[in-house]
């Protein structure tokens, strides 16, 4: 078996046995893509052939292009968890990728807003939705619900109506490794889900019938408009349920199930203008509701499992965002700082 033959394979193994997210196992996979390109444009194509500098070197070149630490990080692991994979199946004496090590990340501080900026969009969302537009009904919702609950873009796409508890204001996520946790929402998110759900979803929904009828009858169309008298079937009320994203809590203009992009998109564009650096997506809201819970006074374990980090030394960058944001407070504020 070649190097470039042990992917799929090993992408069976990853589903099977290690748990990873599916956004993970895409970049471990698209990571490998390119290291086995890079090993076979030097010759190497053989399990056997395979050494730890030629795997340094795939990690040098990535440096050199620029890449971020991180993404360093994630193809070292990538390419351990493929090498010690290869090192079992096929036997070898040692793992190549066995003491392969990558840069450590830089430790930035994530962008976090301030209450005032979050009541300002919040605020502004629930001017556009005051009109009832499905759109703007949703995206208040949206905005919401990712500042309540301090959820991930992506576990924030993958609720279903099922998973909204609104006796109970929680909500059911499934996080990184398929790990679910439920988090709690408050009141003013309660009301945007429940204005989304009464006269929003309704009818971003309706468009996923007409398409479902559309693609139905399309065919028959003009056959229709020649013998209307001919009695036909009505198209089957659980086409709503067969159509992509109809369980799902939020839904796109076509009625499907809404998309990270769209929600990045929405993201960037309320944050275009509120002064601050770095990123502009979803994960500055995240990031924000991590900060105000720690501001005022949340236990930090309570927030670890909120978020749902595995480890608490990653909740704990936000206890730095915290003294950061102290300091210039101080700075700007006391008269001898």
């Amino acid at each position: 078996m070649t190097l470039r033959e042990s992917l799929a394979p090993f992408a069976a193994h990853l589903d099977a046995e290690r748990g990873l997210s599916a956004n993970t196992r895409r970049a471990y996979l698209a990571d490998l893509e390119e290291l086995v390109g890079a090993l076979e444009a030097s010759g190497c194509t053989e399990p056997a052939t395979l050494d730890l500098e030629r795997l340094r070197d795939w990690l040098w070149e990535g440096a050199q292009r620029g890449l971020a630490g991180a993404s360093l990080a994630r193809r070292s692991a990538a390419a351990r968890a493929w090498t010690a994979w290869l090192s079992k199946r096929d036997g070898l004496e040692a793992d190549p990728g066995a003491r392969l090590r990558a840069p450590k990340a830089e430790r930035r501080l994530p962008r976090v807003l301030s209450r005032g900026q979050m009541d300002g969009i919040l605020e502004g969302l629930a001017v556009r939705a005051a009109g009832d537009d499905p759109a703007a009904l949703r995206d208040l919702a949206v905005i919401e619900l990712l500042y309540a609950s301090a959820l991930r873009v992506g576990e924030l796409v993958g609720i279903d109506l099922a998973h909204v508890d609104a006796t109970r204001l929680t909500v059911r996520v499934t996080g990184k490794g398929s790990r679910e946790r439920v988090v709690p929402f408050g009141v003013p998110a309660s009301r945007a889900l429940q204005a989304y759900l009464d006269r929003g979803r309704p009818a971003l929904a309706a468009a996923s019938r007409r398409a479902t009828s559309e693609a139905q009858r399309g065919p028959q169309a003009e056959e229709l408009r020649v013998a209307p008298r001919e009695t036909r079937p009505e198209p089957p009320a659980a086409g709503i349920a067969a159509h992509t994203g109809t369980e799902a809590l939020f839904l796109n203009s076509r009625g499907a199930r809404i998309g990270t992009r769209t929600v990045y998109g929405l993201v960037a564009g309320l944050l275009e203008g509120v002064p601050g650096s770095g990123p502009s997506g979803p994960h500055a809201l995240r990031h924000t509701a991590a900060t105000h819970l720690l501001d005022g006074g949340a236990d930090l374990r309570a927030v670890q499992e909120m978020l749902g980090h595995a480890s608490l030394g990653t909740t704990q960058i936000y206890t730095h965002v915290s003294t950061e944001r102290l300091r210039d407070a101080y700075r700007t504020a006391h008269p001898r700082a």
